[in-house]
């Protein structure tokens, strides 16, 4: 069982159990099993010129040689390393709160690591044997300064700029004074598009908002869509792997209905094709497919998880309901810049507002809540609920799935924080949240019981 490692990376409070000889000794153990070209890049966070400056003393430590990217979202790294190198790190605890920081490592595809590379990881850390080279091996650090603006271009160049240009959309986007801050502001003026910047210079305190892009922490960006009729409202969290919609009325989107938006136009595009998503997923999904001639695997929670699905069944598109879309032929991993391109082509060739787009779709109502948890309890929770629920059909591909006859929902832990999530989905919104709540209350009732 991992140690260290969570649905996609290491994450931990910087400095406190983050700190310098954490990171440089896990980055040592890393670039012991990679031994080539590694890409860095991170999130605005304070601490990741702290993290990243640690992580590539390891790498060079391990004989690896290191491109430092700089600030630059998550996607960015995984194109470069997709196309260039031979693995990438990426600084960034993405939606935590900013005393938060993390460490994802990526293979030669872009795409996070593999769980038996975890476990050799966590191996050598804990029993400290990384690789470490003589002082006439130590390798160079470069940089590639122009990356950022070829990943832009490439994006432009994958939806039809003449039909968003010929659109003149208004478009609101807030990056919450994350990395997107240098990737979709610049796409979206590329396209044609008439943009009004929130939270776009990079702080690491993100004073603008949280970094989560919830309906809670998206007030300003919902009232500055109504007040200059924007015909759409974006937001990002801080690695800019994940894009949340306001519609124009103000509405919050929540990100399965972009997931099965963006759907329906690339089966349409394609005449059908393969779409992974995770257990945690809309059913609208798979209406979707069924009506457009693509089929629906699901894995675990963890866009690591669907990209790798994604390569090896070829499939044509991915994503989970937070807002992450996946293009495979282009990044191996949720895109915010791609995700938000796409959406304006669909805005721009439709000539419909994004809300007649979203009522167009099949009609799921979902409830997300969480649930503070100890790490070292979860499994002991899960194992508990698991039991609980015996008398339900249920799938536990992933914490369990339990599905009723008003819908379904799911128990899990987080990968990434102490805290477990719990998604149901209805026709109704209220029996949406009475499921929801009922997953949260045996959560609390496991909690209590040692």
């Amino acid at each position: 069982m991992k140690k260290l490692f969570g649905t996609f990376g290491v994450r931990r409070i910087a400095n406190k159990e983050l700190t310098p000889e954490f990171a440089s000794k896990l980055a040592a153990a890393y670039g012991s099993l990679v031994k080539g070209w590694v890409a860095v890049g991170g999130d605005p966070r304070t601490s990741t010129p702290l993290i990243k400056h640690s992580v590539i003393a390891g790498l060079l430590s391990s004989g690896c040689n290191v491109v430092d990217m700089g600030i630059i979202p998550t996607p960015t790294v995984q194109y470069a390393v997709r196309n260039y190198y031979d693995g990438g790190v990426i600084i960034t605890a993405s939606h935590n709160p900013p005393h938060y920081n993390g460490i994802k490592f990526v293979d030669q595809d872009g795409i996070g690591i593999a769980e038996d590379m975890e476990l050799e990881i966590e191996d050598m850390f804990f029993n400290d044997n990384p690789n470490r080279v003589s002082y006439d091996e130590i390798k160079e650090v470069i940089t590639n300064e122009g990356l950022v603006d070829e990943y832009n271009e490439e994006v432009v160049q994958r939806v039809d700029h003449d039909a968003i240009a010929k659109a003149k959309l208004k478009v609101v986007v807030d990056c919450g004074s994350g990395a997107a801050c240098f990737t979709t502001p610049y796409v979206l003026r590329k396209l044609g598009c008439d943009v009004i910047t929130l939270n776009c210079q990079p702080d690491g305190f993100f004073p603008g908002r949280n970094p989560e892009p919830t309906e809670d922490n998206l007030q300003e960006l919902i009232e500055t869509v109504k007040a200059t009729n924007a015909d759409l409202g974006i937001a990002h969290d801080g690695d800019a792997d994940r894009t949340i919609c306001i519609d124009e009325k103000g509405n919050f989107v929540m990100g399965d209905k972009t997931f099965a938006l963006v759907e329906k136009q690339l089966l349409q595009e394609n005449q059908g094709g393969l779409i992974v998503t995770t257990v945690a997923t809309s059913s609208a999904i798979y209406d979707i497919a069924e009506e457009y001639g693509g089929t629906v695997t699901a894995t675990r929670v963890g866009d690591l998880l669907v990209a790798r699905e994604l390569k090896n069944r070829d499939g044509l598109f991915g994503g989970e309901e937070n807002g992450g879309l996946i293009f495979p032929d282009f990044v191996y991993g949720r895109d915010a810049a791609l995700s938000t391109a796409k959406i304006v082509e669909i805005l721009a060739l439709t000539s419909k507002p994004l809300s007649q787009l979203v009522a167009e779709l099949p009609a799921y109502q979902s409830v997300k809540m969480k649930v503070e948890c100890p790490d070292d309890r979860k499994q002991e929770v899960m194992d508990k609920i698991s039991q609980d629920t015996q008398q339900y059909k249920v799938d536990t591909t992933d914490g369990v799935k339990i599905f009723r006859d008003e819908g379904w929902l799911i128990i899990r832990p987080s990968g990434t924080e102490p805290i477990f999530r719990c998604f149901a989905e209805s026709k109704n919104v209220d029996d949406a949240k009475k499921m929801a709540e009922w997953g949260i209350s045996l959560v609390k009732k496991h909690l209590k019981n040692k």
